[in-house]
């Protein structure tokens, strides 16, 4: 499959060569971006606040909206604060420079985010997520009291498989733990509200820290980092807090004013993720988790099959150009019931012919 260039916004549908394509692609889980109620609400908002404000935070003119976003947002998730950057990357590199050099031990899941890696530590994508978790408790068992830094992904949306992280109390019984996971594919889409998994591994015991990307699922171009009061105030107190330029205030305030909507969009996506799953959960080729609004598929040739009858789907390599294809079927709120249940259809024919 060549890749697409276009000229145009995103929706769930493009016009490519004169052909409407059905999109599932992308990471806009909730469908904001194609809500003309939301669009009204960012119209109203950019011309309060203006697109782009261009002080650091720690400048003597400074504007409310950031307060009161990091409050909110830190509230909901049931963290003490909260740390606004620019992007999800920014919040994950501010958020690892602060915690490793306080670590002894730093150990990284294979599908950890290069956002949350510090400098010089690799993850070893050899291993599956369940062979690093017995690594970890291996390795744990066998040193003396350590500071111990873990570093993990809510979710890995390229094997659409959702991580547990509970089994880290039993590490922290014996060492000081900091757990930082990257909420990025989390925010707007696990759990039963729109604030990530914080509230979720909150554990006496633990230091967690959650940084991720507003920009994905809610649609806010931003990243945020979750903890208790101190390490955030730590993380502000950093250059790269200091230094930076914070997100568009206008798109803060339009997710303050949307909760009721960004409700409904997330109950949407998650009846169409548990619809479709139930429905491909006998095809072999198609795997995901009824949570989570990815599935991957195989084989390679199905994504041009896919695209022939008008849907557009994730498919390309990935970690490097010449590793194998990743294949993905990726929903979102703004898809119909009927749509899917087309795809569905579509993907039982080509399971069959096989």
């Amino acid at each position: 499959m060549n890749p697409h260039s276009l000229s145009a916004r995103l929706g769930k549908k493009l016009l490519l060569e004169g052909k409407e394509y059905l999109f599932f692609n992308g990471t806009s889980y909730l469908g904001l971006d194609s809500l003309e109620s939301y669009t009204r609400i960012v119209e109203s908002n950019l011309q309060k606040w203006g697109m782009h404000h261009g002080l650091s935070r720690t400048n003597n003119v400074r504007l409310a909206i950031y307060d009161r976003f990091e409050e909110f947002f830190s509230n909901q998730a049931g963290a003490e604060s909260s740390a606004l950057f620019s992007s999800g990357y920014l919040a994950g590199i501010a958020a690892s420079q602060y915690l490793f050099p306080k670590s002894d031990q730093c150990w990284a899941a294979p599908d950890t985010h290069p956002a949350i890696l510090p400098s010089g530590i690799q993850a070893d994508s050899s291993l599956s997520f369940p062979q690093w978790i017995h690594a970890c408790l291996e390795g744990a068992s066998q040193l003396p009291s350590q500071r111990i830094l873990i570093l993990g992904n809510a979710v890995d949306p390229l094997k659409a498989e959702i991580h547990a992280y509970d089994w880290v109390a039993s590490i922290a019984k014996k060492h000081e733990v900091t757990l930082l996971i990257d909420d990025s594919h989390a925010f707007g889409v696990l759990g039963d509200s729109l604030f990530g998994t914080y509230s979720q591994w909150k554990q006496e015991g633990i230091q967690l820290v959650v940084s991720g990307s507003l920009g994905k699922g809610l649609a806010t171009p931003g990243g945020i980092v979750l903890g208790s009061e101190d390490l955030i105030q730590g993380i502000k107190s950093q250059p790269i807090f200091v230094g930076a330029s914070p997100p568009s205030p206008a798109l803060l305030q339009s997710f303050l004013d949307a909760q009721e909507l960004l409700q409904q969009q997330q109950g949407k996506l998650k009846e169409l993720t548990s619809f479709f799953y139930h429905e491909s959960r006998e095809l072999p080729q198609v795997k995901g988790n009824p949570n989570f609004p990815v599935l991957v598929y195989s084989p390679d040739s199905w994504a041009d099959n896919l695209q022939e009858q008008g849907y557009i789907t994730s498919s390309f390599s990935y970690p490097t150009a010449s590793s194998p294809k990743v294949n993905r079927i990726v929903f979102s709120a703004s898809h119909t019931l009927e749509e899917v249940t087309a795809l569905s259809q579509m993907l039982t024919h080509l399971a069959a012919s096989l």
